[in-house]
């Protein structure tokens, strides 16, 4: 009985995924490790990578003790009309956002006349907080993760850098064509 070849594309993209999963493990351990201003800084450049702001915007880290709930501004728009207030908190894998987190943040938005945030955590968050922010004008909050937040950091090159690339050629058949050799 002869067994399937093992394709070696499967091969480098499942080692691929471990690889960059243990990764993000190694990320949001430092991430919970560092301090609560660079988290805030470190979220308010992942929302700029991922092209908040436009090229025209601004980006404000406005963390500190007694901030009022909002830890980052990002201006999407050089008079600053639309903009997207950010939350971040960091914390370990066992405390979760709860509501009363959530609702805070909720005052605070509405405090600035806000019609955007994020609220970006290192763990997770509890059904009662995703209730909540679900709740608040049709999802004008959208929640992050710790397991998103890292995968995000990756996907954008945020706090990261490329330590390897693979290149694998196959014949182009359209190549050998009649056609096409003239």
């Amino acid at each position: 009985m002869e067994e399937d070849p093992v394709d070696p594309v499967d091969i480098l993209a499942s080692a691929e995924r471990a690889f960059n999963a243990q990764t993000e493990t190694r990320l949001r351990k430092r991430l919970q490790g560092a301090s609560a201003e660079f988290f805030e800084r470190a979220v308010i450049d992942l929302l700029w990578a991922m092209g908040y702001g436009g090229e025209h915007g601004e980006k404000k880290h406005v963390g500190r003790s007694g901030d009022g709930g909002i830890d980052g501004i990002i201006r999407q728009d050089a008079l600053g009309l639309t903009s997207v207030y950010v939350q971040a908190k960091r914390y370990c894998e066992t405390n979760k956002v709860g509501s009363s987190e959530m609702r805070n943040f909720i005052g605070a938005l509405d405090s600035r006349g806000a019609t955007q945030g994020v609220f970006i955590t290192t763990s997770s968050f509890l059904p009662s907080a995703i209730k909540t922010a679900e709740g608040y004008r049709h999802g004008a909050i959208v929640l992050v993760d710790g397991i998103k937040l890292t995968a995000l950091m990756l996907a954008y090159g945020v706090a990261v850098r490329k330590v390897c690339e693979f290149m694998l050629y196959e014949i182009d058949d359209d190549f050998f064509e009649e056609d096409e050799l003239v």
